[in-house]
Formats: structure tokens, sequence, C-alpha cells
């Protein structure tokens, strides 16, 4: 009885590693076949489908050997991915878009994530949570977004699922229309000419995997410049964050706002000390490569384990309000970013 108490703790956690370990090597796999990659759907994106899968079949089965282990990737191997994610920027990314990408990106996250929390809470009567969630999601980086921010929020993994899938849905969407409207804007009906097209898409598609798909469409030049924006997008996470943890901060019914300190995002600053040493201290090809598998097995670890969490029944009871907000969020990255392109671009050309 001594050992089997002794080693009970350890059980769930490394039942629960395997089961989420599993499931993104499966979703990494995926991840590689062709017409995937073309249609803009990433590891992250199979890992949380397989994980919703699994968790409205056998995992409520597994959820007592599991639980330890599903919850340390959701969370613990949530932040290290997001440090880690960090390999993949550099400072030197922004100076390949220059100031008016910049600006642009600046501009398009402030105004999409303003109106989703406008039109969310004050128009939909969504939960907050909820809709910065989704307004995460659609201003920065489609799924990381949304999956660094819900520590911040402490947002219920529902409401994290369900604003992956506005991502999944509408970054999708997006994929087949943008290179339509590089065809429509060679027509005079069109009326807007825009200084850089892989701007436009760079700073409003949801995922850089939709981005890539996306701008790859059109040509190699605007697909170049469009990842590049997506990047420069990316690297506005950390300071996204910390502006988050501060205004942002949890309730609870009744009482005052937590202590401040108890929402700041630490792993942000980590974040953010990893874009600094790789923007200076850039490693080996082969380890940086590595080191980015790794980030990319870590972030699909905790999609996996966030759609094991997730019930069906909870996204059904979470209704049609947030999908408006989507599509909201959807038509205004479309409609206004062209517009912000077309003035900023010519602007601060």
């Amino acid at each position: 009885m001594r050992t089997a108490t002794q080693t009970s703790p350890l059980h769930p956690a490394l039942a629960g590693l395997a089961l989420s370990g599993a499931l993104a090597w499966a979703a990494m796999s995926l991840g590689n076949i062709g017409w995937l990659q073309d249609h803009g759907f990433s590891a992250l994106t199979v890992a949380i489908v397989l994980g919703i899968v699994l968790g409205n079949t056998i995992y409520p089965r597994l959820g007592a050997s599991c639980g330890e282990g599903v919850r340390f990737s959701k969370q613990t191997l949530l932040r290290a991915g997001i440090i880690l994610y960090g390999f993949r920027l550099t400072f030197q990314d922004i100076a390949h878009v220059g100031l008016a990408g910049v600006v642009i990106d600046a501009a398009m996250l402030l105004s999409t994530f303003g109106l989703a929390w406008l039109v969310g809470t004050k128009v939909l009567k969504l939960d907050r949570d909820a809709a910065l969630l989704i307004g995460a999601g659609s201003s920065i980086c489609g799924a990381a977004a949304v999956m660094a921010t819900e520590p911040v929020l402490r947002a219920r993994s529902e409401q994290v699922t369900v604003a992956v899938s506005t991502v999944v849905i509408f970054g999708s969407l997006a994929i087949f229309l943008y290179p339509l409207l590089h065809t429509l804007q060679a027509e005079p009906a069109w009326g807007l000419r825009l200084p850089d097209f892989g701007v436009y898409i760079g700073s409003t598609v949801h995922e850089v995997a939709q981005v890539l798909a996306a701008a790859r469409s059109i040509d190699q030049h605007t697909a170049d410049v469009a990842v590049i924006t997506k990047m420069v997008r990316v690297m506005m996470l950390a300071p996204f964050l910390l502006m988050l943890s501060m205004k942002a901060a949890p309730t609870t019914s009744g009482h005052q706002h937590q202590h401040n300190k108890l929402s700041i995002p630490w792993f942000a600053f980590a974040f953010i000390g990893v874009v600094v040493f790789n923007s200076f201290f850039p490693l080996p090809a082969a380890l940086n490569q590595l080191l980015l598998q790794a980030d990319t097995l870590m972030l699909a670890m905790a999609m996996a384990a966030l759609g094991l969490s997730t019930h069906l029944s909870a996204l059904r009871s979470a209704g049609i309000k947030p999908m408006i907000l989507g599509a909201v969020l959807f038509a205004w990255l479309v409609v206004g970013g062209a517009l912000v392109n077309g003035a900023l671009g010519r602007l601060l050309a």
C-alpha cells in the first residue's frame, strides 16, 4: 500500500501526457498532408479536432486516470509553447515590412479587438471572456492567441473552444476569399488599389497557416510579404497580453477585482526575452528547427488537451452569438482592413 500511495500521483500525469502527446503526434503527421496544408489547416487545428472527437467518445471513461496530465498539457505546456514561439520571430522582421506594415498591424489589432469587446459585450450581450477570446483570435494570431489569452482571463474550456472554432471557420473562408479579392482589385469597379496585397493579407487573416495558404495562391512575393507582416503581428501578442492583464483582470460575482499580479502573464516576458535573444544571437539552423518542432509539439498537446476537456453540449449551449461576433470581425478584417491598408499604406509609404 505504501508503494501504491507513493506512485499513484504520478500515474495520472503520465497517462494524460501520453494521451495528449499521441494526439499531438497524430495531428502533426496529418498536418503534413498536402491538401490540409494547402487549405490552411495547421497541426494545432487538427489537434483540437482530434481532441474533441476523443473527448466526447472515449475520454470520459479515461478522465480519472488522465486528468492530471491533460491539465498539465493545457496549462504548463501551453505557456512553454508560447515562450518557444519566440524563436520564430526577430526584430529584423520589422525592417522587412517597414513602418507602414507595423502601423497597419497595430491599427488592425486594436480596432478588431476593440470591436470584439464593443459588439460582443454591448450588442450581443456575450460573456466578457468569450468576447475577448474571440477578439484575441481574430486580431492577432488565431488559435495561439486564444490559448495564450486563456490563462490571463481564466476562461472556461468551452469558451476557448468556441473562440478557436471562429478562427477555423472564418480563417478557412479567408483562404478562398483573398485570392478572389486580389483578382477583383484589378477591375475598375473595385476602385481600391492596395499598396501591397501581402501586407493586407498578413495584417487581416487569422492564422499563420491560413495567411500562407491564401498568399501562396497569388504569388511568391505576396506570400513572403504576407508571412513577414503576420510575424510582426504575432510579435504584438506579448504587449497585448500585458495590457490585457492590467485592464481585464478577472472578477468574481460580488467581489472586487483580484490583485493584478495574479493575472500578469509572466510567460509573456519570457516570450519577449526569447525574441530578443533570437534577434541578436541566432541559433544554428538545425537547433532552431529542433526548438520549433518542440514548440509545435507543446502547442499541439495543449490544443489536444483543450479538445479532450471540451464537451459538445457546452458548445451547443454557447448558441449562435459567438459565430455572429466572429462574422462581424471577419467582415471588418476584410473590408475595414482594405480601407486601413489603403489609407495608411499610402500615407506612410
